[in-house]
């Protein structure tokens, strides 16, 4: 039998730290369910965004890092409290 091969996760997690223990949470979920994070959007099936909506400044760091990962993989799922 053969086995698959997991998915690539690229995963950026920006923000407070409440931010990063909830991206931490999200990344070991991921890899107990057998997925691979990998650092860059082009090894990624997908990309996650963790994102920040507390100050101005982390609202566009947002913005950006979601219009960046969209034009270099085109697969992304937004999560965190930019919409919040």
């Amino acid at each position: 039998m053969t086995q698959a091969t997991p998915h690539k996760i690229g995963f950026v997690s920006l923000g407070c730290p409440k931010a990063t223990v909830d991206s931490e949470l999200i990344i070991t979920q991921l890899r107990a369910e057998g997925y691979d994070i990998v650092p860059d959007y082009d090894a990624a099936d997908m990309v996650i965004v963790n994102t920040c909506g507390f100050i101005d400044e982390a609202v566009t760091e947002s913005l950006d890092t979601i219009d960046e990962a969209l034009h270099e993989n085109g697969k992304v799922i937004v999560t965190g409290c930019l919409g919040a």
